[in-house]
């Protein structure tokens, strides 16, 4: 019998060799933890279907950005839940709005500890649940996106560092930059959710920001999951517009759109881990059918792997404290294999 020369499991031999090796590194630092701030809480409120996932109240929130902060992790998104809404999302741009003041108490406390960024957009603040102004049914585009640059002026003003508009109007880049520069917040970078889908991925999403849509759907404005290119061109579109950073929404299924956006742009490039996807890892590991920890780490690395400068992750924290575990090998290095599987 003729045995190979080339023998790749050579290096492969023990964890200390494999941890050498290692190609993609994942670390809290790339994790961007998501909060909901709610103006009617007093305390945490679970959201049910996203164990472990909570409406915040402004001081349980800074109990977890403190939390986030020990754990290695440098930035938040926060999405605002208000008392009332209506046709004009009025409590999206209000100095005294929900994320206005979680913003400035978590600038107060954390200071450039803590990075903050706001998702600028309108579904949760609208009483129709549409990410735009409405008018006979349908959603507009240029009055949407030019009250995303008054919503970006007001979190930028309450001490925003990014901000992060996610409502896919076109346009909406230009909008928001031209209206940051004139309020004299030219140094607030724009993360731009370019290649957002309108996914099947996002109903915990909208029970825990109570952002479901109250007729129709998304569809007219974010994007066709069947398409590649559209994506592409959308991500171009953002950067000439002076997108700083730009975003791929979801992650799970859209690895290839995340891969070829890292190779087309040289701008960083987060991805978003959405609601479902938590969900999804959550209830399978309740069910006992997934180990969380090893299938959780296993896929924010692919997200890493696949060249994702950060990922928006509901399970950051979760996360952060795995990779600090030498149990799992930080998380980064799968054990050796106990278990005798044959897959």
């Amino acid at each position: 019998m003729t045995f190979p020369f080339t023998r790749p499991r050579r290096l492969r031999r023990t964890p200390a060799l494999r941890s050498l090796l290692q190609e993609t590194i994942l670390q809290p630092r790339h994790l961007v933890y998501p909060l909901f701030v709610a103006e009617k809480s007093t305390e945490p409120v679970p959201v049910a279907s996203m164990p472990g996932v909570f409406q915040h109240s402004i001081d349980s929130v800074l109990n977890e950005v403190a939390d986030a902060l020990k754990l290695g992790i440098k930035a938040v998104i926060l999405f605002g839940v208000p008392d009332e809404k209506n046709p004009e999302a009025t409590a999206a741009f209000d100095e005294h709005g929900i994320i206005q003041q979680a913003t400035k108490a978590i600038k107060e406390r954390f200071g450039d500890d803590m990075v903050v960024i706001t998702d600028t957009c309108l579904c949760e603040y609208t009483h129709h649940g549409h990410c735009g102004i409405v008018m006979g049914g349908h959603v507009l585009n240029d009055p949407s996106a030019e009250l995303l640059g008054k919503v970006a002026v007001s979190q930028a003003a309450a001490g925003a560092d990014i901000v992060a508009p996610s409502a896919m109007m076109d346009g909406q880049v230009a909008y928001i930059r031209d209206m940051l520069d004139d309020a004299g917040y030219e140094h607030i970078p724009i993360m731009a959710y370019s290649a957002k889908y309108a996914s099947n991925l996002y109903a915990p999403f909208r029970d825990a920001a109570e952002s479901t849509p109250s007729f129709g759907n998304r569809a007219t404005y974010q994007m066709d999951w069947h398409n590649r290119r559209e994506a592409l061109r959308e991500v171009v579109l953002d950067v000439t517009e002076c997108a700083d950073m730009i975003m791929v929404k979801p992650g799970l299924f859209y690895q290839d759109i995340l891969a070829q956006t890292c190779d087309t742009v040289d701008v960083p490039v987060f991805v978003y881990s959405v609601s479902g996807e938590y969900s999804l890892f959550k209830a399978a590991a309740q069910q006992g059918w997934l180990d969380e920890p090893l299938i959780t780490m296993e896929y924010l690395t692919a997200l890493r792997r696949a060249g994702a400068d950060g990922i928006i992750t509901y399970a950051a924290k979760d996360a952060a404290r795995w990779l600090q575990d030498e149990a799992t090998a930080g998380g980064n290095v799968p054990p050796d294999n106990t278990h005798g599987d044959k897959e």
